[in-house]
């Protein structure tokens, strides 16, 4: 018996491949410039450098708000994410203030 050969992909087939690469690359970037942005608030945190890590936690919020509305991060996830980090801030501010 002769070998099959496989099928020809179809154009449109190519097409979502080559979409699903470039969004692959921007989910990708996205993730990441979350996962920095997290980094920084915590080491801001750790630091006790209390007006930096409030414009972190700004920028964090923002940036987790949006990855959830253009569907990079599940809106659970999301929120799950910015309550940790504004716990963990809330909890260094605090001390201060009491």
């Amino acid at each position: 018996m002769a070998a099959r050969s496989r099928p020809k992909k179809s154009s449109s087939v190519l097409k979502r491949i080559r979409q699903a690469k470039k969004r692959q690359v921007h989910n990708r970037m996205a993730k990441s410039k979350l996962r920095t942005l997290a980094k920084k608030l915590e080491e801001s945190i750790s630091s006790n450098n209390k007006d930096e890590a409030k414009k972190y936690l700004h920028e964090a919020i923002k940036a987790f708000d949006k990855a959830a509305s253009k569907g990079i991060l599940h809106k659970n996830t999301s929120a799950r994410k910015i309550s940790r980090l504004t716990i963990r801030f809330n909890a260094m501010v605090k001390p201060e203030a009491a």
